[in-house]
């Protein structure tokens, strides 16, 4: 999951690439694949256009946004401060929005689950918005525009590693000619990426363009923060995991049965929460 400063980045070959989690829903997630449906659509408008006009026209740019700089009259068609929310829905290849799309995919569900739709809306633009005012602060003089949804999807990751630290995540993994499905701790996966952004936006530059680490490092630690005064006061903090821990099983294995849409992998287990009767309640 990357959040683009400018239309080339790092390229980084995946040996390991998360599927689904085994947390069960209840309802379907709207919310979610809305926005999952947004960013693709407007990815896809992008394509109908110049790329580099649309990013400068509706990507965030710092200094336009902190006052530092000014637009010309045919790119600033919105006020700056509206980037913050137009910049969420555009990507930067079809590897940027596609891996941030898997990770809304897989984790946004369960959040907007527990959350209910308007309160996984909020958590989610407010994260976004956040994210982008980080990274801006990081560089307040920087004129590259920044794009992707990354610091809106990692404050769901934020949120998600608070209620479901334990929760396995079902990864492929390829090994040379091996291919495996590997049960991963949502901990553990989760909590190296955000190692990894920690660590690489101490060890880059704040005129690197690339991936905005700060953005991911600011929507992750909102997502956190937001998630203990947003949930419900009947959802649990630390649930317990669904299914064996580093548990393995070729693909073949899955290819006789697909997770439903709404059960999960497994059968939900422990304490029912009942949804408030209202998203502000």
């Amino acid at each position: 999951m990357r959040e683009r400063a400018s239309n080339r980045g790092r390229q980084a070959v995946i040996f390991a690439l998360p599927l689904y989690d085994d947390n069960p829903i209840r309802e379907a997630p709207v919310v979610t694949y809305g926005l999952i449906g947004m960013c693709i659509g407007a990815f896809l408008w992008e394509l109908g256009h110049n790329p580099d006009v649309v990013t400068y026209q509706y990507g965030l740019i710092p200094a336009a946004l902190l006052g530092h700089a000014q637009l010309p009259p045919r790119l600033a068609v919105i006020p700056p401060w509206a980037t913050i929310f137009t910049s969420m829905f555009l990507h930067g290849g079809w590897l940027h929005l596609g891996g941030n799309m898997l990770f809304l995919w897989i984790f946004g569900n369960n959040v907007e689950d527990l959350l209910g739709r308007g309160r996984f809306l909020l958590l989610y633009f407010s994260c976004g918005a956040a994210a982008a005012l980080i990274q801006a602060g990081s560089d307040p003089l920087s004129q590259i525009p920044m794009v992707g949804a990354s610091g809106a999807i990692a404050g769901v990751l934020g949120a998600y590693l608070l209620v479901y630290p334990r929760a396995n995540v079902h990864c492929f993994v390829w090994i040379i000619i091996f291919f495996w499905i590997v049960t991963v701790p949502a901990w553990i996966l989760l909590g190296i990426w955000f190692a990894m952004q920690l660590l690489s936006g101490l060890a880059s530059g704040a005129r690197d363009p690339g991936v905005a680490f700060w953005a991911h490092i600011g929507g992750f630690a909102s997502g956190v923060v937001l998630m203990l005064f947003l949930r419900p006061r009947s959802v649990i903090l630390w649930h317990a995991p669904k299914t064996p821990v580093f548990a393995s099983a070729p693909p073949s294995a899955f290819s006789g049965g697909r997770r439903t849409f709404y059960g999960g992998s497994v059968p939900s287990t422990g304490r029912r929460y009942p949804r408030p009767p209202g998203p502000w309640n």
